[in-house]
């Protein structure tokens, strides 16, 4: 039967890995990750989890030895977070080129200088472009369950996953947690079964030269791969719900049927943006929530249909890309580039470095997003000196 638990978000992603089966885990600690594999350790030395647990020595050596453990047929696992995700980046791509479906779980936190160890999603979304599947999680039970929608589609298509987890706000908060049953899981996610292995008696070349009549073609079909992934998303989402009791997928909607205006949202300020939408819809205010949960592959099917002929969007960025904007509003303009019935999407900064997002917060963007007329590339809220409207929000007068 299902336990229910009251875990922080680092301790169920940990629960993660141990229902997922996870053979080797490799790891280096770093702030605020390290509680995840500080309990997979003790996981695994108490026996509860039946995996091999390598100390390394950088976050560069943990990813290679998860390259090195999921080429040898092991459903490998591994985390980290900021810095530590920005050493790992080469051995990234290794583990896309080799086609390894390695998991990991990053907290997401601010890249230094200045120093930081406080939320922040530019660290996670400055690897967008290596071939690593992108979930964002926002609850503790998400921070779980998405380590094991990962292996499921990951294994399917041979590409590794990162689940995003916001630090400190959901890291180190307990929430309740359904710990799910381990014959369920093992249901939905059966031992992993690789095409290839490492195997003496079958010696093979792994990670040769390639010239340039096929490297080309490898790329490509790491592009297909991902296509494919995310109609698997889909699917796996929803056996999730059938085996497990809870449907994932891609976009979440939420009060969306009428709405005149939309805010984008991904990650665990999610949890404000609800609330300010649900205070602005007893005000009258038209306005509905659409969370981005996978990042890669892009839902772009998805998320046309949805934007299609609404009045206005904003998009809340927890991350910049200097030169350009939020990349969630990038994404989603891009998108959306083409589409006659387009709304005008408003991007908004918010959050860098640990910086509170509040529910007033948001209603102060919806109000900006309701009064502004022409849209920008990137609004700033919050920053010192700099104000996007009004002290008193719409929602406020109109109260």
């Amino acid at each position: 039967m299902p336990e229910r638990l009251l875990l922080t978000g680092n301790h169920a992603a940990a629960y993660g890995a141990m229902l997922s089966r996870a053979e080797v885990i490799s790891a280096y600690p770093i702030t605020p990750q390290t509680m995840i594999v500080e309990l997979l350790s003790e996981l695994t030395a108490s026996g509860k989890l039946d995996a091999t647990f390598i100390t390394v020595e950088s976050e560069h050596s943990a990813m290679a030895a998860c390259v090195g453990a999921s080429a040898a047929g092991s459903r490998t696992y591994t985390a980290t977070s900021g810095q530590g995700l920005a050493l790992m980046h080469e051995m990234l791509h290794w583990a896309v080129g080799a086609r390894l479906p390695v998991v990991l779980t990053n907290v997401s936190r601010a890249m230094a200088p200045g120093w930081s160890i406080w939320s922040d999603q530019t660290d996670i979304l400055s690897q967008r472009d290596i071939g690593w599947m992108m979930l964002f999680a926002e609850s503790v039970q998400e921070a779980q369950d998405f380590v094991i929608w990962s292996y499921k589609v990951a294994e399917q298509v041979y590409l590794p996953a990162m689940v995003g987890m916001d630090a400190f706000i959901l890291s180190h908060t307990a929430e309740p947690l359904i710990v799910h049953d381990q014959s369920a899981v093992d249901a939905y996610l059966p031992k992993f079964q690789p095409i290839y292995d490492l195997d003496p008696a079958e010696p093979r070349a792994y990670g040769g030269l390639v010239n340039r009549d096929h490297y080309f073609e490898l790329r490509y079909k790491i592009f297909e791969a991902m296509e494919r992934a995310g109609r698997l998303l889909v699917e796996a989402g929803e056996e999730f719900g059938e085996t497990l009791g809870r449907r994932y997928t891609p976009l979440e909607e939420y009060l969306l049927d009428d709405a005149d205006y939309v805010i984008v949202s991904a990650g665990a300020l999610t949890s404000n943006v609800r609330q300010a939408v649900r205070e602005a819809r007893r005000n009258g205010i038209k306005v509905g929530l659409l969370r981005l949960v996978a990042f890669r592959p892009f839902p772009f099917a998805a998320m046309r249909r949805v934007l299609a002929g609404r009045k206005k969007v904003a998009v809340l960025d927890r991350n910049m890309g200097p030169g350009h904007s939020g990349i969630f509003a990038a994404e989603i303009r891009s998108a959306m580039y083409g589409m006659p019935d387009a709304p005008p999407i408003f991007g908004y900064v918010v959050g860098l470095g640990g910086r509170d997002v509040r529910v007033d917060t948001v209603a102060d963007v919806l109000y900006d997003l309701i009064t502004r007329e022409e849209p920008e590339l990137a609004l700033f809220v919050g920053v010192k000196g700099l104000a996007i409207g009004p002290v008193r929000t719409h929602l406020e007068v109109r109260r």
